[in-house]
């Protein structure tokens, strides 16, 4: 099976095309920003030339505020991108891979949100990749919509300058003081994780639709922190503070995390997200097995 993964170089497509190589059952195409542009319709013909059998666009415009500022930049890539794609991928007949998030959703559910419950996002952001998700469903018949949510990965994030992860432990480095939102939920989620369920899923090939696949359990901004320097066995003064304190340009959903139900219908597991954190401290360097700490609850109450 023909792979073609647009954005290979970035945080999730980076462990795309690694964990896809590893497998003989698949044959990798990396597509990076210079080999096209999912803006661009012109330069997408590219894939009509290698006409793969899979298209996992993990092409994003990630920058939550900055799209309160730009919509037209973040629908430019987000929503009429996936249209481009899509199109592409209706005319070649190959499988769809659309990247969605977790703020499709408004956040006040409460309780970890399913693929069957209705999106209603509060942000630019959140609208731009629930455009493309209806693209994506209205222009390819064949397509999986995959939702992720809170991504972390060892190439980190260009748009957002890294991860999470990455970030705390730097400040840390620095002697700066952490501030950390404690009154926002969600999954956080390993790339890796994500690359090796999609590889499984994409052998399985279920019924075209929406899934979600992020690591289980979930945790405030704060306790995801707070558990990073747990394993990392710092003692290390963190401060929880409000949303509302950061002054940002965005509403964030409160509780965006998501529920695994149908991957697991189909047999298909994501490890707990402090497994996965753990994984991805040893993967780093930051920790090594012989030191590995695991403390905490499996689940925290809690993007």
């Amino acid at each position: 099976m023909r792979v073609a993964i647009i954005g290979a170089n970035g945080q999730l497509g980076t462990d795309l095309v690694k964990v896809f190589g590893e497998d003989p059952s698949f044959g990798v195409i990396p597509l990076t920003h210079k080999d096209l542009d999912v803006t661009v319709p012109e330069t997408l013909k590219v894939l009509k030339e290698l006409k793969p059998d899979v298209i996992i666009n993990t092409a994003a415009y990630v920058r939550v505020d900055d799209a309160e500022l730009y919509p037209e930049k973040a629908f430019a890539v987000n929503a009429i991108g996936a249209l481009n794609v899509a199109r592409v991928a209706s005319e070649i007949d190959a499988i769809n891979v659309y990247i969605s998030t977790d703020y499709v959703f408004d956040g006040e559910k409460g309780e970890p949100y399913t693929e069957e419950d209705a999106p209603n996002p509060v942000n630019v952001y959140g609208a731009s990749k629930y455009a493309g998700e209806i693209f994506t469903r209205n222009y390819s018949k064949k397509h999986y919509i995959v939702r992720i949510a809170s991504l972390y990965g060892k190439a980190g994030a260009s748009g957002k300058s890294g991860n999470f992860v990455n970030w705390v432990i730097e400040k840390v480095k620095q002697g700066e003081e952490l501030k950390i939102v404690n009154d926002q939920f969600m999954n956080p989620t390993y790339a890796v994780d994500v690359a090796r369920v999609l590889r499984e899923f994409l052998k399985i090939q279920p019924e075209w639709g929406i899934y979600h696949v992020v690591n289980t359990g979930y945790c405030s901004w704060y306790e995801f922190a707070k558990t990073i320097f747990t394993m990392l066995e710092w003692e290390v003064l963190i401060k929880p503070i409000k949303s509302s304190e950061l002054g940002r340009i965005a509403k964030r959903p409160k509780f965006s995390a998501l529920e695994n139900r149908k991957i697991t219908e189909l047999g298909l597991r994501m490890p707990s997200w402090k497994k996965a954190l753990k994984e991805y401290l040893i993967e780093k360097g930051y920790m090594t097995k012989a030191t590995l700490y695991l403390g905490g609850s499996q689940n925290g109450m809690g993007k």
